[in-house]
């Protein structure tokens, strides 16, 4: 079940997981269980950096099959343990602006019959810029890291 998109910028992706939501935060916010999952394999994510607060910075690398490097970095606006996480990568670190920002990221986690419902809204700053996510694979990729992520967190 996908929750509507809130606006023509937006996209969305929504899994009932079946682990609680501390451990689906935890594997979001610890930087060694995050890059057991954050990139859809064959990709890796061989490097990540987490500060997680509100104005906190974050540097996470994925690597394609190929090793070549992709670094994005962001800075978490909002913060609720267990609950809620937004980050953006308008800005790098420090409000630091970003040359080309691109998403903000709202991932929220609820109780739902013993299991989490694993929301992320990922919202754009254009129209374009939502299409160019979709044609690089939003669902599929998004999609494939979410069973991964699921995986993790049932073994934690």
């Amino acid at each position: 079940m996908n929750p509507a998109p809130a606006s023509d910028r937006e996209l969305v992706l929504s899994r009932l997981i079946d682990a609680p939501r501390e451990k689906i935060y935890r594997a979001w916010t610890e930087p060694e269980l995050l890059k057991q999952w954050f990139a859809p394999a064959p990709w890796t994510t061989p490097s990540a950096e987490l500060d997680v607060r509100p104005g906190g910075a974050n540097l996470i690398v994925m690597r394609s099959p190929d090793g070549k490097d992709f670094p994005n970095r962001g800075v978490y606006l909002d913060v609720v343990p267990n609950e809620r996480l937004v980050f953006t990568d308008a800005y790098t670190e420090a409000w630091e602006p970003s040359p080309k920002p691109f998403m903000t990221v709202i991932v929220t986690l609820a109780d739902e019959g013993g299991e989490t419902r694993y929301t992320a809204r990922v919202r754009h700053w254009s129209v374009a810029d939502r299409e160019a996510h979709e044609k690089m694979g939003f669902h599929q990729g998004w999609g494939q890291c979410a069973d991964q992520l699921a995986a993790l967190a049932a073994k934690l």
